[in-house]
């Protein structure tokens, strides 16, 4: 006789969900930060591949809009394979993505002329498979677009990554916007690290995990990606960064 579904177990209800999705046997991919406080966050520790991942800046000026850039690029540089960047406006500076891990013997540049071409050529390349990632350089994203790559994305196992690129300050309130992305990060520059003598340390982030399926959200002060793309975690400073809207409340 077979088992009536109210005596179910929540792992035979997981399976056959997945396998009614067409995901039964399929083993989760991530790719670890290699920072416990954070990979602990996501689901099977770390960002998964078959997904994807949106990165912003924290205001809308170019110096916030370039730290997402580094991050999203560190992101890249930790895969294997081949990069395709799409994007509409060649103002990359190259030299500073190199010094986050990710070099230029690895980037399939895609220039278009429209924000639909780009996302156009993001799931070409997401279908094609065999690419380490696919980052697209984007101003809106709206759902069914995000729909369309995240579905890409998951057909082959590819990282997509949504590099939200504001212009004016009008255009940053689309980022609460709901997509299909399972992760959403807000990057935004803080005072560098104090060195013991006169001199510029190294960068530091705020990275904010503003969404995450099946997990929750969280903030951390990170320091700038190394020339690997890796990223570590920092000391609280107690700074804050005038270009976000972000808060903290510390237990007393």
């Amino acid at each position: 006789m077979a088992q009536p579904r109210a005596n179910l177990t929540l792992s035979e209800l997981r399976d056959h969900i997945r396998h009614l999705e067409g995901t039964a046997g399929r083993r989760k991919v991530v790719l670890p930060f290699g920072v416990a406080e954070i990979d602990r966050h996501l689901p099977g520790g770390g960002l998964s591949y078959g997904a994807l991942h949106e990165v912003a800046g924290g205001g809308t000026g170019s110096v916030d809009g370039a730290a997402a850039a580094l991050f999203a690029a560190g992101i890249a540089a930790r895969t294997k394979g081949k990069i395709l960047w799409c994007l509409t406006r060649p103002d990359l500076f190259f030299p500073a993505i190199s010094q986050a891990g990710l070099h230029a013997d690895r980037v399939i540049f895609c220039e278009a002329d429209r924000e639909a071409d780009v996302l156009a050529s993001m799931e070409e390349g997401l279908c094609f498979g065999g690419l380490g990632a696919v980052v697209g350089e984007l101003v809106r994203l709206p759902m069914t677009a995000s729909r369309r790559l995240q579905l890409a994305a998951e057909k082959t196992g590819t990282m997509g990554i949504a590099l939200r690129r504001w212009r004016r300050q009008t255009e940053a309130s689309d980022f609460g916007q709901p997509t299909a992305a399972a992760t959403r990060w807000r990057v935004s520059v803080l005072p560098s690290e104090p060195l013991p003598v006169a001199g510029v340390g190294r960068a530091r982030w705020l990275a904010e995990l503003m969404r995450v399926k099946a997990g929750e959200c969280a903030e951390f002060e990170i320091g700038a990606c190394d020339a690997k793309g890796r990223i570590r975690l920092l000391p609280a400073s107690g700074h804050g960064s005038a270009q976000t809207a972000w808060s903290r409340s510390r237990a007393s």
